[in-house]
């Protein structure tokens, strides 16, 4: 249980700071207007308090995890809101990424 809590919570995280940071951009380089981006200064906010409500106490190690998830969710982001094509090298990087989150954050550990 405490796995599947660790992955919604990076799920929620990447919503959140790719989101913002979309909202930023839309705001700014689309000029959409300063509504967008003040929303996406919120949602970059409401990111770095999603970190603190993972199980594992470690701020680097649950930081480190999350940067393999904001690569693998910008490209599905991009897929679904900026109809972007990842190619195979793409993948294979975010599949990458996504392998070293599981091993820095479920990895057994010794207690020592």
């Amino acid at each position: 249980m405490i796995v599947v809590r660790s992955l919604l919570l990076f799920v929620l995280a990447a919503l959140a700071e790719i989101g913002g940071a979309w909202l930023i951009w839309q705001g700014w380089r689309e000029n959409r207007g300063l509504w967008w981006v003040a929303a996406g200064v919120i949602a970059l906010g409401a990111y770095g308090f999603v970190a603190t409500l993972q199980p594992e106490a470690n701020f680097g190690r649950i930081l480190a995890a999350y940067g393999g998830v904001f690569v693998a969710g910008s490209l599905a982001w991009g897929v679904l809101v900026d109809r972007f094509r990842p190619d195979r090298w793409d993948l294979i990087g975010a599949g990458i990424c996504l392998a070293g989150v599981a091993i820095i954050m479920y990895a057994p550990r010794s207690a020592a």
